[in-house]
C-alpha cells in the first residue's frame, strides 16, 4: 500500500510536468489554475492517504469530503452559505462515527489494546503543559493524553516487553513517540483535521513488536 502511494505521487508529479512543458512549447493550453483550484491540496493528498497503510481511513474520507464539497462550492454548483451551515453537524457526525467505528479496522492492534486496558494502564498527561518522559527501567506500556499541551516519550533506554501498548490521544496538541530501532511498531490511526506519523525503521528480524492506537483532533502524533 506504501509504494501505491508512491506510484500515484510519482504519476501525479508526471502528470504536471507534461501539462507545463505542454504550456511553455505553445503546443496547446491547458489551464490548471481553474476556479477552485486550491481545493486539490486537501483532494489529492487525502485521496493518495487512502491508500497508505500508516494514515486514518476515517480522515482521509473526511477531509476528501470537505475538498470536494469546497471545490463544488467554488464551481456554484452549491452555495457556500450551505456548507457554512452544515459544517459545524458534519464535524460533530464526522467525530462520534470515528469514535464509534475506529475499532473495526486492525483487529489485532485493537485486540491487544483492549487487553492492555482490561489490565490498567499508567496515564500521562499534558494540558497546557508538556510532558518529557525518558524511561530508562521495565516498561509496561502507557496512556498518553494532549491536550493544548505537547507530550515526548523517548523509549530509547526503556526495557520493552515482547509486546507493548500504547494509547494515545492528542486533541489541539501534539505527541512525539520515540521507539528503539531493534522494534516493529503497528498503528491504528484515527486523525480528524490533524496526523499520525509512522516514521519507525520496522525491520523484518525485530523481535518486539509496540503496539500504538493513535488518535489526533487538531493535533498531531508523531512515532520515529
Amino acid at each position: 500500500m506504501k509504494n501505491t502511494s508512491k506510484v500515484l505521487w510519482g504519476l501525479l508529479l508526471i502528470g504536471l510536468g507534461i501539462i507545463i512543458g505542454i504550456n511553455s512549447l505553445g503546443i496547446a493550453h491547458i489551464d490548471i489554475f481553474f476556479e477552485g483550484w486550491w481545493t486539490l491540496f486537501i483532494i489529492i493528498p487525502c485521496f493518495i492517504g487512502l491508500f497508505n497503510d500508516g494514515e486514518s481511513k476515517v480522515g482521509n474520507i473526511i477531509g476528501l469530503c470537505i475538498g470536494c464539497a469546497l471545490l463544488l462550492a467554488c464551481r456554484d454548483i452549491i452555495s457556500f452559505d450551505i456548507l457554512a451551515k452544515l459544517f459545524v453537524p458534519f464535524l460533530l457526525i464526522a467525530i462520534g462515527l470515528s469514535l464509534i467505528f475506529r475499532n473495526c479496522w486492525k483487529k489485532v492492534i485493537t485486540e491487544k489494546i483492549n487487553i492492555s486496558k482490561k489490565n490498567g494502564m499508567e496515564t500521562i498527561a499534558a494540558t497546557f503543559s508538556e510532558q518529557k518522559v525518558e524511561p530508562d527501567d521495565k516498561f509496561e506500556g502507557v496512556n498518553l493524553d494532549a491536550v493544548f499541551g505537547s507530550i515526548v516519550l523517548d523509549l530509547t533506554s526503556a526495557k520493552l516487553k515482547e509486546e507493548t501498548v500504547i494509547t494515545s490521544s492528542a486533541i489541539f496538541g501534539g505527541i512525539t513517540i520515540i521507539v528503539p530501532k531493534d522494534v516493529t511498531v503497528k498503528v491504528k490511526p484515527t486523525s480528524i483535521f490533524g496526523g499520525v506519523t509512522n516514521r519507525a525503521s520496522n525491520q523484518k528480524d525485530n523481535k518486539k513488536t509496540i503496539y500504538i492506537e493513535a488518535f489526533s483532533l487538531f493535533g498531531g502524533v508523531d512515532i520515529k
